[in-house]
């Protein structure tokens, strides 16, 4: 389909963030276009788990069909392995929500997302297709310019850009607004096996001295595991050659040694993530806002990442409705509609990402004193009602729905 040349709201980016919101948006009767880089979205997501506030959000929001008749996986807690002793448990059947968190794959959330919003008149979405630049008059953001394959650039005029393009996007350096970026000491590799089926529902840190797997199940009959490496580590790694890595892997988690030498076969089986923490002075400017990753991102601890992005969008979606009814219809919606927005959203993120940190220093502690010092106080916070407190404030914030968005 033609890009048209004039709309209410333009979305760069159809992850989960840009996808919901473009949903909600148009349920409202607000004209959206959204723009995806990718002719598809059948490709490796690493954020698969939705945390119980998100499963009631998007049942609240008319998504719960959609769930279970794609399935998924419940999860019943999260558990830390300590140089071969389980240390710490929380078991998610103890939060008073009522809801566990599942495990449910990233592209068939998007395609839902995005066959909602098909039925919608007013929702237009194109594939394929590169932001380039922004559109500026009067130093405020007034839409982009969009490539479609090898077509001549488009100008599209929009009331307000919503950069959901990710942890590295380009409306965010387009606009000028540049990250702080914080690097972790260590990057990820993951890869995939096949889960047994008698391996607990649960996700899984599991820590010698100064390396871990995180081990966590995933819809359908998967494990996805993720191993730390030194930052800028992957060569050295890749030069004492994929057997090592295998025998590192399985002196890890003897659990996985069987799996690992059966379905672990070459370098092409993983996946490399650099991790890093990225703040952002700007989350906005008039005609632009950053949602999702591109506004702050986080590291992969306790899988955030989309939990975030649909916090944003749950509290986005009623403050964007309400500025374009209010505004003129040839204004750009003004960066002060959302100050308050982001003074909230800014102080969960930075809890969230306190806690990160704390849990990266933890796991990179090597030495006998450091990990003595680790377990004992492991086993402390382990005995104690406070790590339920912590883990409430930090899995379970409630997501605020507006009635006109329940569906």
């Amino acid at each position: 389909m033609g890009i048209p040349n004039e709309t209410d709201v333009l979305i760069v980016g159809s992850g989960p963030a840009g996808a919901l919101l473009g949903c909600l948006l148009a349920r409202r009767g607000i004209d959206v276009l959204v723009v995806e880089k990718q002719a598809d979205f059948e490709r490796d997501f690493r954020g698969e788990s939705l945390a119980a506030p998100s499963v009631i959000t998007l049942r609240k929001l008319g998504f719960g069909d959609a769930l279970d008749s794609h399935g998924y996986l419940e999860s019943s807690g999260v558990a830390m392995w300590l140089e071969g002793r389980r240390i710490f448990h929380v078991d998610y059947k103890r939060f008073s929500i009522g809801t566990l968190p599942i495990e449910f794959p990233q592209p068939p959330l998007i395609r839902t997302f995005q066959e909602r919003a098909a039925e919608l008149p007013n929702h237009h979405f194109a594939a394929g297709t590169k932001f380039t630049g922004l559109l500026e008059k009067d130093g405020a953001v007034c839409g982009a310019v969009l490539k479609q394959g090898d077509g001549a650039p488009t100008k599209v005029r929009a009331r307000l850009v919503v950069g959901a393009d990710g942890r590295f996007s380009k409306v965010r350096k387009a606009a000028g607004i540049k990250p702080r970026l914080a690097q972790a000491e260590r990057d990820l590799l993951s890869f995939r096996l096949p889960r047994p089926a008698d391996w607990a529902l649960e996700s899984e840190l599991v820590v010698d001295h100064d390396q871990h797997l995180a081990v966590l199940p995933t819809y359908p009959d998967a494990l996805r595991v993720s191993h730390n490496l030194p930052k800028r580590g992957l060569g050295a790694l890749r030069q004492k050659g994929f057997d090592s890595f295998r025998r590192r892997v399985a002196s890890i988690d003897p659990r996985l040694a069987p799996l690992v030498e059966e379905h672990l076969r070459s370098w092409d089986d993983t996946s490399f993530l650099e991790v890093f923490n990225a703040e952002l002075d700007e989350w906005t400017r008039d005609g632009l806002i950053l949602v999702g990753d591109a506004s702050h991102t986080a590291t992969p601890t306790l899988g955030q990442g989309v939990n975030l992005a649909i916090q944003d969008v749950v509290g986005l979606t009623p403050l964007i409705a309400s500025a374009l009814a209010k505004g003129g219809g040839d204004h750009s919606v003004r960066a002060s509609t959302f100050a308050e927005f982001i003074a909230v959203r800014r102080m969960h993120k930075a809890f969230v990402t306190g806690f990160q940190k704390r849990q990266e220093a933890s796991l990179a502690m090597r030495t006998p004193w450091q990990t003595v010092k680790r377990r004992t106080r492991f086993r402390l916070l382990n005995a104690l009602p406070l790590k339920y407190r912590v883990f409430d404030k930090l899995l379970n914030t409630p997501h605020s729905i507006d009635p006109a968005d329940e569906h």
